[in-house]
């Protein structure tokens, strides 16, 4: 998998907690992204067996359905190590993706 800054996003969202069932537009919302951009990615996620989907019935009726995503268990150990490999090799990333802290060391 390639970990761009979208999908770094998209998987920071996903584990803030991992068990939690999150719906498209929450991901967009959360990871500040475009439709055209997220939806393609999930369905990637998808086919790559991290991410499962299903959808709601709505409980009213006129209500429209949302697709509910959540990481496999696959998922989570493929985010956490690719977010782990990305945060030790910060120091490398691509020129203005990366902030440092602000202050410091502690």
């Amino acid at each position: 998998m390639k970990l761009t800054e979208p999908l770094e996003r998209v998987l920071r969202v996903f584990l803030s907690d991992p068990a939690a069932s999150r719906y498209g537009y929450e991901l967009m919302k959360a990871a500040k992204l475009a439709s055209g951009t997220l939806y393609p990615m999930l369905a990637r996620l998808q086919d790559e067996g991290l991410v499962t989907s299903a959808w709601e019935t709505p409980e009213e009726a006129g209500q429209r359905p949302r697709r509910y995503y959540q990481l496999t268990g696959e998922g989570v150990r493929v985010a956490r190590l690719e977010l782990a490999q990305r945060s030790q090799g910060r120091g490398a990333a691509a020129p203005g993706r990366t902030r440092p802290s602000p202050g410091g060391a502690a």
